[in-house]
């Protein structure tokens, strides 16, 4: 069984480390007492979290108690890093600016050291509390950050800000109104760091589940001016893509489903059990020289008893008037940490330009 994410940032070994580095720099820190008391009885439940958290929470009750002097403390303990270093198990740093930095006399002191923490770690998690306690004043210095030398710091202002970062606390107002990120996004839309360019694509992305028009214009407006920007912009839209979006679908030269025959879709059999494969194949022709995106859809059997369909992409080519081609793809059933298979009817539908061509049911053992 491959080792949990929370067992592998969060061991007795990399706190012990921590203890030690701090000690190295506050003589009088309780290495000890630290370590026991991050590691009591309820440890071993925790997630990745709430490991987290529980370190943050012994950083202050550990650390002096006024809040500047415990700041230097973790800056002398960042600067042993080498330079370059970049771990997001040091996300406890910005949970500790969280959970003890929040009052208004510590605003500048949080702020800036939240910038100094994301350059090691993130504080993407972190950040969300204090756009949620003053948005406005926030959102400012999320945009300052969006002009900042470093990829980390102008990474967090865009992860930052999305409206449903996965583990992170929602932005509920985001969700309602997103206007105030797209000045954020529009700094980076043309970012040279690829890992800049994929949370703008992120944050496009979450926007499109609650405002598909918005995202929509801001594709238009955006689209083919810039390489950086259009990856942006087609990987912010891969939602929309997958519902079909006709807009969308247009902004990309994808033209309208009837210009494609498909023809012998086959199922590789009429079973599957739960933990094999199922092999489907079909075949393509092509009426007019165009541009054609294939997909699948797998209707899979909810807990309730219900479907929800999943969509996988097969390919996004261009194509030759009359040109055929033969496809054979392999379907995994095997359960993941992210979807757990049950028994029962399944659906497998060929999807063409964002238009279902042929739906096939099979079981699911």
């Amino acid at each position: 069984m491959p080792e949990l994410m929370k067992d592998k940032y969060y061991n007795y070994h990399s706190i012990h480390e921590l203890a030690l580095r701090i000690k190295a720099v506050y003589h009088s820190f309780q290495d000890s007492d630290f370590v026991n008391d991050i590691m009591d009885e309820t440890w071993d439940v925790l997630e990745l979290k709430g490991r987290m958290r529980q370190i943050a929470i012994n950083l202050g009750r550990y650390l002096p108690t006024d809040y500047e002097s415990a700041l230097g403390i973790i800056d002398q303990v960042v600067a042993g890093y080498p330079e370059g270093f970049h771990d997001n198990a040091l996300i406890y740093f910005p949970d500790f600016v969280e959970v003890y930095g929040r009052d208004e006399c510590h605003w500048n002191l949080s702020i800036a050291a939240l910038e100094r923490y994301t350059q090691y770690s993130t504080a993407e998690f972190a950040v969300r509390s204090f756009i949620i306690d003053q948005e406005e004043r926030m959102m400012a210095q999320m945009y300052v950050w969006a002009k900042h030398k470093n990829e980390h710091v102008r990474r967090l202002a865009s992860e930052g800000c999305r409206p449903a970062l996965p583990w992170g606390q929602a932005l509920t107002r985001f969700k309602k109104d997103p206007s105030p990120i797209l000045g954020i996004l529009e700094q980076l839309k043309a970012d040279p760091s690829l890992y800049v360019r994929k949370s703008v694509a992120n944050n496009l992305n979450d926007i499109s589940k609650t405002h598909p028009d918005l995202v929509v214009k801001t594709a238009m407006d955006w689209y083919g001016k810039n390489e950086y920007t259009d990856w942006i912009v087609k990987h912010g839209c891969r939602t929309l893509l997958k519902k079909g979006n006709r807009d969308v679908l247009g902004i990309f030269g994808i033209a309208d489903a009837g210009s494609v025959d498909v023809y012998d879709f086959t199922l590789g059999a009429a079973s599957v059990p739960i933990g094999k494969d199922m092999i489907f194949s079909f075949k393509i022709r092509v009426k007019k020289a165009t541009k054609v995106r294939l997909e699948y859809g797998v209707y899979y059997v909810k807990a309730n008893g219900g479907q929800n369909r999943k969509v996988f992409q097969i390919s996004e080519a261009s194509f030759m008037a009359n040109q055929e081609k033969i496809y054979i793809k392999t379907h995994s059933f095997a359960d993941l940490s992210t979807r757990k298979h049950y028994p029962g009817t399944h659906s497998l539908a060929l999807i063409v330009n964002g238009t279902e061509q042929g739906k096939l049911d099979f079981e699911v053992l």
